[in-house]
């Protein structure tokens, strides 16, 4: 078999996605499940755009060892040293450097003739194979460059010491056929190609990621690059769960071609995503949406009880689904508790196994069956949370509304930043309004809600509700998210939890010219 290797960048174009701000646990969270996953080369962020993205790629690149990991870095020396620095520990580091290839850009973004971008790429290749063991070059926007151009330049970077070469589709503009036609040259037109491995890297802006993806595999490609759930800059990136899928599902139109990802991992990995970045997953969305595996349509209902695969290709089991079945109960105890724990995947520190628990034990006091969903949402929020980003704290909040003509109105105390506590009233058109209202009167920073949404975990009246919001603080959009049986609790605690990452992100996290 042909082993397509995955790129992972979820943590670097992922992270870019409008409003998504990951901290260092949860940064460490997703790179340990991406292990799991299966995934070749893991992109930790881009290590000259922050001090906190530094951190975070060090962190990472120390703690994964089954996985090469890699940061960006743009054509400049400084980037490369920094992320040298960050990655020097790491198992299998590597050096991820680009430069833009295509007309418009080398004419109106770096102001560079043809043949300074090639001597730019030759030098900065070959100062980062001073370091790094292995370094993969980007075209930057490739598919809108000129391919006799391309391959000359691919030539001359393969030669200074590039081991992946990486033809991006930056801007989600080609077609899968003009993708692979690219691919195809390259192939045949420079001579030492066969000494790199030949990576895709595909945006979603015109809806071909993933078909433009696989056409690069048939056309050559050796590496796909791409995020989980698809996120990224714009309309996102190609969707490794749909690729990985594709892959084994048509192995007889496909096959030798497959990945080394575990198939059944990939409902826990786009769950984890989807919580921490805030950015929920569409109920139709290919191999993990919440209707992946529904029939309404009674004739495809029939079909299914009959034989599964004739409405069904893909099974639930394949890509992780399991039955929500009770797991644990009121009465069970903690070594019940932490032997579950190890079942599902967590390892938590002896503190954080006693928060857990604590909170397994507040649910069990008014929720009949505990489930996978509901521990999932506990763990991780014990997981991820860090002591730098509890500032406001939410102390209590009664809200008096119903269905007269009286507005509703709600008073919310809260622990300030300095640990004072505090006491506020607002009124609003409905009852979240009026929470939200009575919260800008009493945070500082100058806040303002862009969107707010809530889901169920789970099923039944007593499910966990599960709110996303995303606001501006001081003119920076964050994230935001809550969880709780109480939809106004998880609302409030999503508001101030967008707030309190205002605090973890003092600084910049995306630089610019970071996307390619």
């Amino acid at each position: 078999m042909a082993h397509v290797k995955i790129f992972d960048t979820t943590l670097r174009d992922g992270e870019q996605s409008p409003g998504v701000n990951l901290n260092r646990p949860e940064k460490l969270e997703i790179a340990k499940q991406l292990e799991r996953f299966g995934v070749d080369v893991m992109e930790a962020g881009f290590p000259a755009s922050s001090q906190g993205d530094f951190e975070s790629v060090r962190e990472i690149a120390n703690t994964i060892k089954n996985v090469s990991v890699t940061g960006l870095a743009r054509a400049v020396k400084s980037d490369i040293d920094t992320a040298w620095e960050a990655l020097k520990n790491g198992t299998d580091p590597r050096l991820h450097v680009f430069i833009a290839t295509s007309p418009i850009h080398m004419t109106h973004k770096l102001k560079k003739t043809p043949e300074e971008v090639i001597d730019k790429a030759v030098e900065m290749v070959t100062y980062g194979r001073t370091m790094f063991p292995k370094v993969e070059w980007s075209a930057e926007d490739a598919s809108r460059s000129d391919l006799e151009f391309l391959a000359r330049i691919i030539e001359k970077v393969i030669d200074a010491g590039a081991t992946v070469i990486n033809l991006p589709d930056t801007v989600g503009y080609t077609t899968p056929y003009e993708y692979g036609q690219m691919f195809k040259y390259i192939k045949q037109n420079v001579p030492n190609i066969e000494n790199v491995d030949l990576s895709a890297h595909c945006h979603d802006d015109l809806g071909m990621a993933v078909a433009n993806s696989i056409s690069a595999i048939e056309n050559g490609a050796t590496q796909i690059e791409g995020t989980i759930n698809g996120i990224g800059e714009r309309a996102g990136n190609a969707a490794l769960e749909e690729l990985a899928v594709a892959l084994k599902i048509r192995q007889d139109y496909y096959a030798p071609h497959e990945t080394r990802l575990v198939l059944n991992e990939i409902k826990r990995t786009s769950d984890l995503v989807s919580k921490l970045t805030g950015m929920q997953v569409p109920r139709n969305k290919a191999v993990v949406g919440q209707n992946a595996f529904a029939h309404e349509s009674g004739i495809h209902q029939d079909g299914v009880l009959k034989h599964a695969q004739t409405y069904e290709i893909i099974t639930p089991e394949m890509v992780g689904v399991k039955s929500n079945s009770l797991v644990m109960g009121k009465h069970s105890g903690k070594h019940a508790f932490k032997d579950k724990l190890k079942q599902i995947g967590y390892d938590l520190s002896d503190e954080k196994v006693m928060e857990a628990f604590t909170e397994f034990k507040k649910l069990t006091d008014s929720k009949k069956e505990v489930t996978d969903d509901d521990l999932f949402t506990i763990l991780t929020e014990i997981q991820t949370q860090t002591a730098d980003v509890k500032k406001y704290i939410l102390s209590g909040f009664q809200v008096e509304y119903g269905t007269s003509s009286n507005q509703p109105t709600a008073t919310v105390q809260l622990t300030k930043p300095d640990h004072t506590e505090i006491e506020s009233s607002a009124a609003g058109k409905g009852a979240v309004e009026a929470l939200f209202n009575t919260l800008d009167t009493m945070i500082e920073e100058d806040v303002h809600l862009t969107d707010f949404s809530l889901s169920s975990i789970g099923s039944g009246r007593d499910a966990l509700a599960q709110s996303n919001v995303k606001l501006t603080v001081n003119g920076v959009e964050f994230s935001g998210r809550g969880s709780s049986q109480d939809v106004l609790e998880a609302a409030v605690k999503a508001f101030l939890n967008a707030v309190n990452r205002g605090f973890y992100h003092q600084e910049p996290v995306k630089a610019q010219g970071a996307s390619y």
